[in-house]
Order: structure tokens, then sequence, then C-alpha cells
């Protein structure tokens, strides 16, 4: 990335940069069918997915983390003894944000 003339060009270069590279951030939610025809679910893990490179997860409840090759790998993780219960796993994404900030103050 080459430097503009300006401060303010040159910030929002970088801004848009961390806009164009950030990690995302999905769920692991377990759902299930309490009785016919309704649902309950739960968020079990957290999840931040760098591109094409390693997948960081941490459990809800925060004792334990995991790197994986893929969110699907996180799903499969989840799954392990889920089904026998009825209970069944997906990944939820958190929708990517639309602005950045340099300053801590200003982000919301």
């Amino acid at each position: 990335m080459q430097t503009p003339h300006s401060p303010e060009l040159f910030d929002k270069e970088l801004c848009d940069l961390v806009l164009a590279i950030a990690p995302r951030i999905f769920a692991v939610v377990h759902e299930c069918e309490v009785r016919p025809g309704l649902k309950d679910g739960c968020v079990v893990a957290w999840g931040i997915a760098f591109g094409e490179g390693p997948v960081h997860v941490i459990t809800a409840d925060g004792t334990g983390q995991m790197v994986l090759n893929s969110p699907e790998r996180a799903l499969r993780w989840f799954m392990r003894g889920a089904g026998e219960d009825g209970v069944t796993a997906r990944l939820a994404w958190l929708s990517r944000a639309g602005s950045a900030v340099l300053d801590h103050d200003e982000a919301a």
C-alpha cells in the first residue's frame, strides 16, 4: 500500500484495507425440537475465521479453545454426541460491518 499525499486519504485507505481483510465472526449453535413444532437453541461456541487460514474457536462458557482448519470442522466437533438427543448444530455468521475507524473512542 502506497501512502497517499494527505493524512485523510491515508486514513481512509487504511480503514478500507482493514475492512477488506477483516476476519469473519461466527457462532456454533445447537438447536433441538422440545416438542412438535417448537424449537429451542443456544450458542455453544464463538469462532473467528481468517480468510483461508485457521479458525479459532472458544466455547461459549470460555472453558475450551481450539484452532481448526475451517468453520465446518468446528461444526463437526460440536455435533459429536449431540445427534443422539435430537440436537443439531449449525453455523450462524455475524454480518460484516460497513465501517472502520482508527480511534478507539469512535469505535462502536
